[in-house]
């Protein structure tokens, strides 16, 4: 099955899950029925799943279908998706250059004359990935990556230290555009080269655990966290995964309290609309999206958000919402939109159900440039 294939059954639009669902439980001779005594889920909502009648919209869901079918959560969603225009081209093209320049013993492509200049280009990376510019990063991390490895053997030893800690953040950077393009194991290799040493590992712990998230590994997420306590967040996340919603309230009350700041608050709050979408309390999640001071957030974390906000909506029935939710995060950070799986879940079934013509040409626009035409 081509992952960037539309599904029409009737007036309703399959979502790339319930397409890819339907092929591997066929593939492996199961019946609906089989799948939902495996994930502990009702028949009828695998049977609407697969027909478009619904769609997914929680991690925890699509954990338990992947491990139902003995599969990764990526055979399901269909990453890595077919490249849909020049800048997701570029995205993807990444894995082939940061595979050449980790693995290949490949010379630096300019090599950088301070400590200085290679500070403020891992300055800038940090910028892009607070953007969400998917393009720019792939653009900057294979070179800097390989320029980061050259400086090691030239610096004084007095400076080694400092050159490390750039490169870890160059690692954990290329990680975490991996994590979202789909190559997890490519993922895990940078990030195993990025504990290689220095003092900013807990920086690779944070996208350790978010990497375990995305592949529906909330207990291992949990266990790796541990080594950390000051991950409330992830934490939190990762216990609503596990279907431990009080604990994942408790967690993110006490992190509301602390927040020292307005950034750090909205991103409590984004949290929380994502923990109550996985909860399925979807009130919750379009009230407490509406309360957001987003003025306080990288457009990375108001994808997040819309995407949470736009499936909140869309399950209260608010498709209008939902469109505009969608439409606000890509104009903020378009390929990070595109490349969220729960973000073209709605942009393959929506569009049948928006109330007006309106509606449907925007969110109908929004998928194709998504790739899902």
């Amino acid at each position: 099955m081509v992952a960037g294939t539309l599904i029409h059954q009737g007036n309703q639009r399959v979502g790339p899950v319930g397409a890819q669902l339907a092929a591997w439980r066929a593939r492996r001779g199961l019946s609906v029925a089989e799948v939902a005594a495996r994930c502990g889920m009702a028949s009828k909502w695998i049977a609407g799943l697969e027909s478009g009648e619904e769609w997914l919209d929680r991690r925890g869901h699509l954990t338990a279908l992947s491990s139902a079918l003995r599969l990764d959560s990526v055979d399901l969603t269909g990453q890595p998706y077919p490249p849909a225009g020049p800048e997701h081209a570029v995205a993807r093209a990444v894995a082939f250059h940061l595979r050449r320049a980790i693995v290949a013993d490949l010379p630096a492509s300019a090599m950088v004359a301070t400590v200085e200049e290679l500070a403020a280009r891992t300055d800038a990376l940090d910028a892009l990935t607070d953007s969400g510019d998917e393009q720019g990063l792939a653009e900057a991390l294979p070179e800097l990556i390989r320029d980061g490895d050259a400086l090691m053997d030239a610096v004084p030893i007095g400076q080694r230290d400092r050159v490390v800690d750039l490169r870890v953040g160059a690692h954990v950077a290329a990680a975490g555009l991996l994590r979202r393009l789909g190559y997890r194991d490519l993922a895990w290799l940078v990030l195993h080269r990025a504990r290689a040493g220095g003092s900013e590992l807990g920086a690779v712990l944070v996208e350790e655990v978010r990497l375990l998230l995305d592949m529906g590994l909330p207990e291992h997420a949990l266990t790796r966290a541990d080594a950390d306590a000051n991950l409330p967040l992830l934490i939190a996340t990762a216990h609503a995964v596990a279907g431990r919603h009080g604990a994942a309230a408790r967690l993110l009350r006490r992190a509301r309290s602390s927040a020292e700041d307005a950034a750090a608050a909205a991103r409590v709050t984004v949290c929380q609309v994502v923990v109550a979408v996985e909860c399925g309390e979807v009130e919750e999640a379009a009230e407490r999206a509406r309360s957001v001071d987003r003025s306080a957030l990288a457009p990375a974390d108001l994808v997040s958000l819309a995407v949470a906000a736009a499936t909140a909506e869309a399950r209260r029935g608010e498709i209008g919402r939902a469109a505009a939710w969608l439409r606000e995060a890509e104009e903020m950070a378009p390929l990070r939109l595109r490349l969220d799986p729960f973000a073209r879940e709605l942009l393959a079934v929506l569009p049948s159900r928006a109330s007006n013509a309106t509606e449907t040409a925007v969110l109908e626009q929004m998928a194709g440039r998504a790739g899902r035409g």
